[in-house]
């Protein structure tokens, strides 16, 4: 039988699938249909999805819903959509954002695979690893897509760094912001330092072999600075750094790999980068910039979840993913506390 190819994955995923023309012709045929989709939660990142989902080539956008009514009507109102009488309706669907509050993931997205909704549920996945383990039996049992919202992963930048860098030995990040009272429901480590988790187990490709790390509560009862280090089995080390106190804002990721280093500003969508040349006369440091084809990461996280949806392969961060970055924050947040 003749086989065809899908195509390459994105940076830190599993080798591309060989399909046979007969099944290529199905997800051809699943490619053409119209997904039903929705957004539950139209908060800060809610109304992104609303706005960039409800516009997808090949959604049918059946609405919005949010437990405040007021925003609600102010974003479906500003982006025309419908709005949902309750979370429940979301179940129509077959593709629904979850942009609740982290407590209210499991409860949520639950219901939602309970329904036979295709899930996408914003980072971290639920607020404990059983909640993680439940929702992603369920969606394996019924068949279903578990995507979680690491948008960062989906960066261009970090598509192009991460494609680049070869035996990478050392990592860094700064993600530091600016005291806002959005997500203070959790703290720095499942707020932001989660999204460099995911990054650097992607890049790692197995979990830490340690994890040390201190943090300070500053303007809430939760951890607001935190500083961690992890080591990997194959040598890896990442050093990782998120406050949500600082006095600007920055997103920084520094791979150090083989014998060329790496700088990527996320904000910028821009990757600098510094490499040893052998010359004759001896050696050099050959500093260049990355061309990168920008894009808006959110927009290019709905399409891989999309694309999931419609069985186009799997460049989605799924749970299991999901669920190994909530790992590694729990025992960063422990370890902070046991301090």
């Amino acid at each position: 039988m003749t086989e065809e190819n899908i195509g390459p994955p994105l940076a830190g995923f599993p080798a591309p699938i060989v399909l046979s023309r007969a099944r290529c012709a199905i997800l051809r045929a699943m490619s053409d249909a119209i997904l039903k989709a929705a957004v539950v939660g139209t908060g800060h990142l809610g109304r992104h999805h609303t706005r960039i989902l409800s516009r997808l080539p090949g959604i049918d956008f059946i609405g919005a819903y949010d437990a405040d009514p007021d925003q609600l009507a102010a974003i479906t109102s500003e982006y025309g959509v419908p709005a949902l009488p309750s979370a429940e309706a979301a179940g129509e669907a077959d593709a629904v954002v979850v942009a609740t509050p982290t407590v209210n993931h499991r409860a949520t997205a639950g219901m939602l695979l309970e329904h036979g909704c295709n899930v996408m549920v914003e980072k971290p996945i639920t607020t404990t690893l059983e909640e993680a383990a439940e929702l992603i039996a369920q969606a394996s049992d019924r068949n279903l897509v578990l995507a979680v919202g690491h948008v960062e992963f989906h960066n261009p930048a970090v598509q192009t760094a991460l494609g680049l860098a070869e035996n990478v030995r050392y990592l860094e990040t700064q993600r530091l912001s600016p005291f806002t009272a959005r997500s203070i429901d959790v703290d720095v480590i499942l707020d932001l330092m989660i999204h460099d988790l995911q990054i650097t187990l992607a890049v790692a490709g197995e979990a830490p072999s340690e994890i040390r790390a201190v943090g300070v509560p500053v303007l809430t009862d939760k951890v607001d600075q935190c500083h961690a280090w992890l080591e990997f089995p194959s040598g890896l080390v990442a050093n990782l750094t998120a406050s949500r106190v600082s006095s600007e804002r920055i997103r920084k990721l520094r791979i150090f790999g083989g014998e060329a280093y790496f700088s990527v500003d996320y904000a910028e969508q821009s990757v600098n980068s510094a490499s040893l040349v052998r010359t004759e006369s001896g050696i050099e440091i050959a500093p260049r910039i990355i061309e990168v084809e920008k894009d808006e990461p959110l927009k290019a996280e709905l399409n891989a979840f999309v694309a999931a949806c419609r069985g186009e392969g799997s460049s989605h961060v799924n749970g299991k993913t999901g669920a190994a970055a909530l790992e590694a924050a729990i025992e960063i947040r422990e370890q902070v506390e046991s301090r």
